[in-house]
């Protein structure tokens, strides 16, 4: 059964919601025959991509809304809200899905930390604290979705500003989920989407071409609406490449590090590589 935040005629917020797994989520909502909100805060994508979710709902442009939106500002994100009550009168489904990396190493680049940070994990919070009490008081269901990463479970090196992003993300939606459920009367369900290897907009900047691996975000999206069907908290994406099993040996390892006391990201440490790789192999349980 389809969740009910996700039925005919219900509204969907989705932030950053101009490109990637944002607007392929928006696409496949518009078609269901939701009122759709996308909020970015790139103008001229936020046009087109408007436009283009008009011409794929039923409902035509009546359905559809864009609101530029700075996400890294609680005012802005409270003009969001404004906005969308005005058009449609109530939120269903909030996706907190903007996101930027390049944030660099953690004794460098004090400025990228401070726009990685701002838009990742204060554009979350900042949506979970403009939308969330009135979506609890409409008494209907609903659902909030919080895009993080792999990259905030498993760590791996390269950008650790946006790992810290998505790790803190990761927190804050099982803080959010248990949350909600303690509340008498509450109709609103969290969960986390887990994207896998995904070509979107961000990853674009370095790859051109969509490599084998890669998922498009027209996948991340179907398996995110099926995950939500399921009822599912963790909504943890594979790709071309890895598979579950995969996903869940490499999550196992790093959080065996914490147990068993290895150095830190022992997976990509020299003395471990061999111990990694037969843990890897092993046959399944």
């Amino acid at each position: 059964m389809p969740h009910a935040a996700l039925e005919e005629g219900r509204t969907a917020v989705i932030t950053g919601g101009a490109s990637g797994i944002g607007l392929a989520t928006a696409t496949r909502l518009a078609e269901r025959g939701l009122n759709v909100c996308i909020a970015d805060v790139d103008g001229e994508a936020l046009g087109r991509a408007t436009q283009s979710l008009a011409e794929r709902s039923p409902r035509g442009a009546a359905a559809i809304l864009g609101v530029e939106t700075d996400v890294a500002a609680i005012e802005s994100v409270a003009a969001l809200r404004d906005a969308v009550l005005a058009a449609f009168g109530e939120v269903a489904l909030l996706m907190n899905n903007a996101g930027t990396g390049g944030g660099g190493r953690p004794f460098e680049n004090r400025e990228g930390w401070q726009k990685v940070l701002g838009v990742n994990l204060w554009g979350v919070l900042n949506g979970l604290q403009i939308f969330t009490q009135g979506m609890i008081d409409q008494g209907t269901p609903c659902a909030i979705v919080n895009t993080g990463s792999k990259q905030g479970i498993t760590n791996p090196p390269g950008d650790a500003a946006y790992n810290a992003s998505k790790a803190a993300i990761k927190s804050l939606t099982e803080g959010l989920a248990h949350d909600l459920r303690g509340i008498v009367g509450c109709r609103v369900s969290a969960h986390l989407l887990i994207p896998g290897f995904t070509h979107t907009g961000m990853m674009k900047r370095f790859l051109k071409e969509k490599p084998p691996g890669a998922w498009l975000p027209e996948q991340v999206a179907d398996h995110l609406l099926a995950g939500l069907d399921r009822g599912d908290f963790y909504v943890l994406c594979p790709d071309n490449d890895v598979t579950p099993e995969i996903d869940h040996r490499r999550i196992a390892w790093a959080a065996g590090d914490l147990i068993e006391n290895r150095p830190a990201l022992s997976r990509w440490h020299p003395k471990y590589a061999a111990a990694f790789e037969a843990f890897m192999a092993r046959p399944r349980d």
